[in-house]
């Protein structure tokens, strides 16, 4: 079932090394072996870094068919009080060649400061800064809120009206959101744990993988997307996996 995507945040990270990833494997090639292992990644580094066209062309490259990047913004456009004013750093991470990643392009996630409260008045004109399309190709925006304010249905009314998607994780420490309004589904599952080889106990998976199983039986437009983030981060390739294997 292709339209659920399932994966972990980025693809360099040491632990992963000699774990994840085979012994001698150079590192060049290890997006080359996890795009091959799950069927998704979420792009952590264009948080931190602009990257070029060719790099994006690279990566589309190195990918099977099916493989979707989910790509974190730039932290220039939401690290501000004033969201109004990212229009100009919106543009530029749009413009960066995101495009060339062509059918692989996934949604583009935008990462709120823990610190930034619900105001309509300050997140609504930012939503409608969000462009519905980048060189023709439509663009899917996803929010995540990490002020325990945005758990209400004011939140979730503005993001219908802009077709845009919240997301839901399992963290402690932000809130989880139901959102059901959309046919998106945007999961970050942040709980693995050291002490089990599989990041989460399978009877812990089976739920998250029926779930995602059920929301796209519910329609053809229905899409999900699971990323295994953070907790115990060296865990998280075989959460995914353990994950892809639940529903088959």
């Amino acid at each position: 079932m292709n339209r659920i995507h399932v994966g972990v945040g980025g693809w360099t990270f040491e632990p992963w090394r000699n774990n994840f990833y085979p012994a001698g494997l150079a590192h060049a090639k290890e997006l080359q072996y996890a795009s091959r292992q799950f069927t998704a990644v979420e792009v952590n580094g264009t948080f931190y870094s602009t990257f070029k066209p060719a790099t994006f062309a690279k990566w589309r490259d190195e990918t099977p068919d099916g493989f979707v990047f989910s790509l974190k913004a730039h932290r220039f456009t939401t690290h501000r009080r004033e969201l109004a004013g990212a229009a100009e750093g919106i543009a530029r991470f749009i413009g960066s060649g995101i495009a060339e990643l062509g059918d692989k392009l996934g949604p583009i996630l935008w990462q709120l400061m823990p610190s930034t409260v619900f105001d309509p008045d300050n997140i609504e004109p930012f939503l409608r800064l969000l462009p519905r399309d980048v060189q023709g190709r439509p663009l899917r925006h996803v929010l995540d809120a990490r002020h325990p304010s945005f758990a209400c249905e004011p939140y979730l009314d503005l993001l219908a009206r802009h077709d845009c998607t919240t997301v839901y994780t399992d963290a402690d420490k932000y809130p989880s959101i139901p959102h059901a309004r959309s046919d998106l589904a945007y999961l970050r599952l942040m709980r693995s744990r050291e002490d089990c080889a599989t990041g989460y106990p399978l009877d812990e998976l089976t739920p998250w993988a029926r779930g995602a199983k059920e929301w796209v039986e519910m329609g053809a437009r229905k899409e999900a997307f699971v990323f295994f983030i953070n907790g115990a981060k060296e865990r998280a390739p075989h959460a995914a996996k353990a994950f892809l294997e639940q529903w088959g």
